[in-house]
């Protein structure tokens, strides 16, 4: 089992985050110990034909650990992730942060073939709420949604990350959501595609047969660097 920390900051109004203060971040995630991987996301454009959730925030990033207590220990009250509020263009983003339990689906073909130059491209994924019978909701998804996700053209991972109880101390607002999940491609035009092929509409068809929720659900498009 491992463990996924997200922390997303929305700048305010067109801000773009400053190229030192970016290297400054970068700097501070990657240094964190007891971290295996990080991915670092920022925007992106694909056409989604059933939803368009308007901007996505400016930068998100995911650290991967394969124990809770390296995880903690980031998040505790002299843990190494306090740097960042430090950094004056994110001390003004409306940030949020949220550490989740993450599964791994299989696919066809995980080879990456990214084109020169480019990057590879998420579809980042939240339910921001609370399911009227959360085991029900979570059984569902888990068992329908990933084999219809592995349908898509092109796709190179699938991810589900489920809330937990975290203890953190990182003067940023808890997000609440009761699951987020990403789909990854070779770049946004590969996305593109996979967003306008058959199996987006399988993926609608069971969105409908979910059990009830009550909250909202947000998806963006999000170039994907590993760092």
């Amino acid at each position: 089992m491992a463990f996924s920390l997200f922390l997303t900051f929305r700048l305010p109004g067109d801000a773009t985050l400053p190229e030192a203060e970016h290297a400054q971040f970068t700097a501070i995630v990657r240094a964190t110990p007891g971290m295996r991987q990080t991915l670092l996301y920022t925007p992106a454009v694909a056409r989604d034909p059933y939803l368009d959730d308007g901007a996505p925030p400016a930068l998100a990033v995911e650290m991967v650990f394969d124990a809770i207590g390296p995880l903690e220990a980031a998040l505790a009250p002299a843990g190494h992730l306090h740097a960042i509020t430090g950094l004056p263009a994110l001390a003004a983003a409306e940030a949020t942060h949220q550490a989740m339990v993450r599964r791994a689906f299989p696919v066809a073909d995980p080879v990456f073939r990214t084109p020169p130059g480019g990057q590879p491209c998420t579809y980042l994924v939240a339910y921001d709420g609370e399911a009227d019978d959360r085991d029900a909701w979570l059984a569902h998804y888990v068992a329908h949604h990933p084999p219809i996700m592995a349908r898509f053209p092109g796709i190179r991972q699938i991810e589900i990350c489920t809330a937990f109880d975290c203890v953190s101390h990182l003067k940023l607002p808890r997000a609440r959501c009761l699951q987020r999940n990403k789909v990854v491609f070779d770049s946004a035009a590969a996305l593109d595609a996979a967003l306008n092929s058959p199996t987006r509409h399988e993926m609608r068809a069971d969105f409908r047969r979910f059990p009830p929720f009550r909250g909202s659900n947000t998806h963006f498009a999000m170039h994907t660097r590993t760092i």
